[in-house]
């Protein structure tokens, strides 16, 4: 994450027009919060000049962002030397998996979750040790959770992870999460993101959690883990019944929820149409843990952080917000 006295070099994902009245949305790969320019400043029309012309050439910019509201004070063009550097640092997924546009009103959770059944994802051939109960679930959920930076310390982790503030930096809660879940429980851990990247859609929830105040994003993103359960399977009278097993996809998001969730009770809670009309998901796609945030508007192609330097950076930036001041 480059960085230039108070602001970040970000890439611009998306510049939309709401369809009600409302300033114009500037979205950021690297950002889930969706964000306003500050109108009444004077340069406004020359910062948004210099962000569509960088969306058009696929160029980053230095954004200064208003830490207490989701507004641009300021945007700048990076010189060609930083320009040049931003993208030599930056890494990729090489096969990134498939984006799958859904509705999530139609969902059926009896067969959607199951992972050999529904969700045909590649990206699960990559590793074969699942989590072998929802007790072990629980446990690596617990322990999550218990990093947060609103608990007192010391913490296992460091830095803590700001699940008290969950308005933006879900990239990184999910990217330390996943270091935790592959090193101390040595488990499978994907990454399922979720966008509202057609039309006005938007993602909203209501952060219960944290007071109560409604929350609005662009993408978001979970650890992903599979989870093996078994189900007794009844025969017909007078035979043995039998048990069945099967993998069943649960998210780990302690900002979210106070227990592991199936993938579709994830997905459904992002569209609270009391926090906003336009609350919906687009599409979600599950993608390998190495997937740290997207890096265009699609969804079809991720950034990774390997060292976890982006990680740590972001987590230390949010370790002492709030999500409802």
């Amino acid at each position: 994450m480059a960085r230039r006295e108070d602001s970040e070099l970000l890439t611009v994902a998306a510049i939309r027009k709401p369809k009600r009245e409302g300033p114009t949305e500037y979205l950021f790969n690297e950002r889930q919060q969706i964000f306003n320019l500050r109108e009444t400043t004077k340069s406004a029309e020359k910062y948004s000049r210099i962000a569509r012309t960088a969306l058009r050439k696929k160029r980053p910019v230095w954004v200064s962002i208003d830490r207490r509201r989701p507004i641009i004070r300021r945007i700048d063009a990076p010189t060609s030397e930083e320009t040049e550097s931003f993208f030599k640092e930056r890494t990729f997924v090489k096969e990134p998996d498939k984006v799958v546009k859904i509705d999530v009103d139609k969902i059926d959770p009896t067969t959607f979750n199951l992972v050999d059944y529904y969700l045909k994802f590649k990206v699960f051939l990559l590793c074969k040790r699942v989590v072998p109960s929802y007790q072990k679930a629980k446990e690596i959920f617990d322990y999550c959770a218990q990093q947060s930076c609103h608990l007192p310390g010391p913490h296992d982790v460091s830095p803590c992870i700001p699940f008290q503030y969950v308005r933006d930096g879900c990239f990184a809660r999910a990217h330390k999460m996943r270091w935790v879940i592959t090193t101390k429980y040595r488990y499978c851990c994907e990454k399922v993101f979720s966008f509202a990247n057609e039309g006005n859609d938007t993602l909203a929830v209501r952060a219960d959690k944290w007071g109560g105040c409604c929350v609005t994003w662009w993408y978001h993103v979970a650890p992903l883990i599979r989870m093996r359960t078994h189900l007794r399977k009844v025969r017909f009278p007078g035979m043995r019944s039998r048990w069945v097993t099967f993998e069943l996809a649960m998210v780990i998001d302690p900002g979210m929820f106070d227990k592991p969730v199936l993938l579709s009770t994830w997905l459904s809670a992002q569209q609270n149409t009391a926090c906003h009309p336009d609350a919906n998901v687009s599409k979600y796609s599950i993608q390998p843990g190495s997937a740290y945030w997207p890096a265009n508007y699609a969804g079809t192609a991720f950034g990774t952080d390997p060292s976890y330097t982006s990680t740590d950076s972001y987590l230390g930036l949010y370790s002492g917000m709030v999500t409802c001041p």
